[in-house]
């Protein structure tokens, strides 16, 4: 009898083609749900870049992170380009040259909520106060100390409520002599943009650094916070100390991020008062705030600064959806009840924090 063994050896091809089918699969399937994606949840992904006249550094994890973060890049050239106050054409350009101008959405709801701000901080923020900034040189480098004259005259153009807002048209028209700067909450409301696209594309990690704003996404890929350094206002190589934070941006205004020193020997910083014109002098030197949107807790930053200690706290109190960080020029370091469990203090602060409830 002939046996034919043919079949057998078809069959024998088959079984270890599925064999070696099926290893594969339980690969994937290991790989997927173990050590491969933890590695490709942990794999980091970074943008730098100049914006802004600031440097942005953007690093987000996971498999979804390059693709986010080049749509995040090309989101900031474009917020860029309307948002400049400088650049011959953007929004803001030609509201301050024309006086009124149809503008797109991103400009024009920044330009509404920078308005709201202003009417809560009644008017410690005021995005029409382009002009005596640019006297002082903080906008163009020519640093000088302008006369009170001058001021004066500047001041009376100085106003947010001149600003008028048409929903239907996205127009915004302010007065002869008016002019606004949105410096004060570009980067918050771009840092807020960017975490929206990056939660669109999957990503559940990123930290943000836009010149210094910090905006955070889920946690490290670990699972542990971030860890955001407050910087210590009197020696900049140094920090006051430690935040941990999840999900959340914080934003510090301080003065010496921009200043000059006049032939008087006297410091000048480029938070100016909208009420004298002249650099905010109240006691404090650095204020860093702590909360869930970055637009406004960029806002909050510079507003606050103005404000000095006490109506800082008082806001604070009447507002309550926020946290703070107050760095007095006696060395007094402040926070809000809500940081107590999330700050780690600088060794040579430790005795100096103070919290308010």
């Amino acid at each position: 009898m002939r046996i034919d063994l043919s079949g057998l050896h078809s069959g024998k091809r088959e079984c270890n083609l599925f064999f070696a089918i099926l290893v594969f699969i339980v690969i994937l399937a290991v790989w997927g749900n173990g050590v491969g994606q933890k590695r490709l949840a942990e794999t980091v992904h970074e943008k730098n870049l100049f914006a802004m006249d600031t440097y942005f550094s953007l690093r987000a994890y996971g498999p979804n992170a390059e693709a986010g973060l080049t749509l995040c890049e090309d989101r900031v050239r474009e917020l860029e380009k309307l948002l400049s106050v400088t650049a011959e054409g953007s929004d803001v350009w030609r509201i301050d040259q024309e006086q009124a101008a149809s503008v797109a959405e991103d400009t024009f709801r920044l330009i509404g909520e920078a308005l709201r701000i202003g009417e809560q901080t009644d008017g410690a923020l005021d995005i029409t106060l382009y002009p005596v900034l640019r006297a002082w040189g903080f906008t163009t480098g020519d640093y000088r100390i302008p006369e009170k004259q001058e001021l004066a005259e500047l001041l009376t153009a100085v106003d947010y409520r001149a600003v008028a807002l048409e929903g239907g048209s996205h127009s915004v028209t302010v007065p002869e002599g008016v002019q606004i700067d949105l410096g004060a909450v570009a980067k918050g409301y771009t840092g807020d943009v960017l975490i929206d696209i990056l939660r669109q594309q999957g990503v559940t990690s990123a930290i943000l650094d836009l010149g210094g704003n910090v905006q955070t996404l889920g946690t490290k890929p670990d699972g542990t916070p971030w860890r955001v350094a407050v910087r210590n206002p009197f020696d900049r190589s140094q920090v006051a100390g430690v935040l941990e934070v999840n999900d959340m941006c914080v934003i510090t205004s301080g003065g010496y991020e921009r200043y000059f020193t006049g032939e008087d020997g006297q410091i000048y910083w480029h938070i100016l008062d909208p009420v004298n014109g002249m650099p905010a002098r109240n006691g404090l030197v650095s204020v860093t705030v702590v909360g869930e949107q970055g637009v406004r807790c960029d806002a909050l930053s510079t507003a606050l600064f103005v404000m000095g200690k006490d109506r800082a706290v008082a806001f604070w109190k009447q507002q309550g959806d926020f946290d703070m960080i107050l760095i007095t020029e006696d060395g007094e370091l402040i926070l809000t009840e809500g940081l107590r469990d999330c700050f780690e203090s600088g060794a040579d602060w430790a005795e100096q924090v103070v919290y308010i409830d």
